[in-house]
């Protein structure tokens, strides 16, 4: 894999296995069909960690095969200083669009902004914005809202948690939320770990709430949601799956998955950005903009009651709606 500092890479896409992480370091030459031509990824991490950041990757790999742009990925960004180092490296190889792929870049774009006003800066999840600087959100409330209604009508014992990275996460309160606009009685155990990668807290935290006799669990953490799930199902337990589809740990167990097409959100921003299209400040995805979705649900899910939540979505695209929330 290629690190930070690294020289330019230009990487075509050279076989379909998009699920191994592989590119081939082939020259390619600029294509004529695009103005702004080079876009770069910054991972705070390595392209390694799956999920999240296996998504951005994906969303590069969209911005080069749809729109013919020339990419390049950068792992270990994870402070300003290294920021500035490769910042500065990339504006030398005349790269203009640079995504920054999670919510800490925004305040670290913000410190470096001045020094580069022909570049954009794009930070995902992020809440800042300038004169070259645009976060985009995806509106995670909603698919939250929906996957707690679905839990809210699932549930055996009347108990039902989540267990998150952090309290900020929209798709969190909107899982509360959701689940209490379906049945007003059921509890909802909310708690997190703190970090987005610590495996055995979320386990601990899940022992927690089995204890206090959750039945349906909701891993909102894209670093332990996998091993959550898998033990939640050990145990009887049946779960929410996070950031991607999880219905292939088991269809009985998943009962849906909140999905966030990340790779879209990037492809629709970069081709914003080659339209100059692409606007200063904060810009929001989601349901409308098939930006999040909620997964397959599980043949347990009852066909009257997946038929209602379809119903409800869809109107929910239509007017932004949330279904039992008053509008």
């Amino acid at each position: 894999m290629h690190g930070a500092g690294t020289a330019w890479k230009i990487w075509v896409f050279c076989s379909t296995l998009i699920g191994s992480a592989l590119l081939i370091g082939c020259e390619n030459p600029v294509s004529s069909e695009s103005e702004e031509n080079r876009v770069a990824l910054l991972l705070e991490h390595t392209i390694d960690e799956q999920s999240w950041n296996r998504k951005g990757y994906q969303g590069l790999l969209q911005i080069q095969s749809d729109l013919k742009m020339e990419v390049s990925y950068h792992e270990n960004i994870s402070n300003v200083s290294k920021l500035k180092e490769e910042v500065k490296q990339l504006q030398e190889e005349g790269v203009d669009l640079v995504f920054g792929h999670g919510k800490k870049f925004g305040d670290r774009f913000m410190k470096i902004k001045e020094s580069y006003p022909d570049i954009r800066f794009v930070s995902i999840n992020g809440d800042t914005g300038a004169q070259n600087i645009t976060s985009v959100q995806l509106k995670g409330y909603a698919m939250g809202y929906f996957a707690g209604r679905l839990a809210g009508e699932m549930t055996d014992t009347g108990t039902i948690a989540v267990i998150a990275a952090r309290s900020w996460q929209p798709e969190v309160n909107g899982f509360q939320e959701g689940a209490k606009s379906s049945d007003s009685s059921v509890e909802v155990i909310s708690t997190t770990t703190g970090s987005w990668n610590d495996k055995e807290k979320a386990l601990q935290k899940l022992q927690k709430v089995t204890a206090e006799h959750a039945d349906i669990v909701y891993p909102a953490g894209n670093g332990f949601h996998v091993d959550v799930i898998n033990k939640a199902k050990e145990q009887g337990q049946k779960a929410i799956g996070y950031i991607g589809d999880q219905s292939d740990l088991g269809e009985a167990a998943v009962l849906t998955s909140t999905i966030q097409h990340v790779e879209n959100v990037y492809r629709m921003v970069a081709e914003k950005h080659q339209q100059g299209e692409l606007k200063n400040g904060v810009e929001t995805y989601g349901f409308e903009e098939g930006a999040v979705s909620l997964g397959p649900f599980s043949p347990e899910v009852p066909e009257a009651l997946r038929q209602q939540l379809n119903k409800e979505m869809d109107h929910y695209k239509k007017t932004g709606e949330l279904p039992g929330a008053g509008g």
